[in-house]
Parts: C-alpha cells; structure tokens; sequence
C-alpha cells in the first residue's frame, strides 16, 4: 500500500437558515456558526516536501463560505430548490473547493460541518 498524506485546517463562518418541511423548530428562522473542516489527500509530495499548501487550502475555503457568511442561506442561487441543510451545505462547500483544485492528484479527502458542539456532518466522495 503507497503512502498517503491528509492535511486538515479548520474555518468558521455565521450564517441563519430555516428547514423547509421540517417539523420542528427549525422550521423557523435561526443561525448557527458552523465550522468547517476541509481534509486534504495526496499521496505525492512535491518539489518541496507538501501535498499543497494550507495557505492554498485555506484560500479556497474562504473564498467559498464567503458567499454563505453572514447570510440568509435560503436565498442563496445554491439552495432555490434544496434545504439549506447540515448535509447540503457539506455537499455545496465540498464541491467548490475541489472545483479550485488545480492540482489532480490533490483531492479533498471529506469535509466536515459542524452546526454546534455537539452535531456534525461528514461528506465525502
């Protein structure tokens, strides 16, 4: 079995939801500050000895929650006909960082969205 190397950095962002056909209190207006962890793989480090850099990483993560902080997330284009839920905010915020990955052999590994202390979500593909 090769080798493989996982990188992980942690984000934050603010942001309010409601949870169509949700029979429960999330129904109504509320917010959370979620925080994302992005895992990074690679299995070839290159020139200088990394997979890529955090900086890169991290980059790409804030240009992404960007358009989700301090935001109504039900207007967001992304979720017109999806629930702004724990597990489509994963999916959306997964989906554009490795849209930025240049490098090919650089894949992200899984994201995590926390809502809380308590509960999260894990997407990976």
């Amino acid at each position: 079995m090769s080798e493989q190397f996982v990188l992980k950095t942690i984000l934050d962002f603010a942001s309010a939801h409601s949870l169509n056909g949700y029979d429960g209190d999330c129904a109504r207006l509320h917010g959370h500050n979620w925080k994302i962890e992005v895992e990074i793989i690679g299995y070839k480090l290159n020139e200088i000895g990394m997979i890529i850099d955090f900086k890169k990483i991290k980059k790409y993560t804030k240009e992404v929650i960007s358009e989700l902080d301090h935001s109504y997330l039900n207007d967001h284009p992304y979720f017109t006909d999806k629930n702004p839920t724990a597990e489509n905010i994963a999916k959306f915020i997964f989906q554009k960082i490795q849209s930025k990955i240049e490098n090919k052999q650089v894949k992200i590994y899984k994201l995590t969205v926390w809502e809380n202390d308590r509960n999260c979500v894990i997407y990976s593909k």
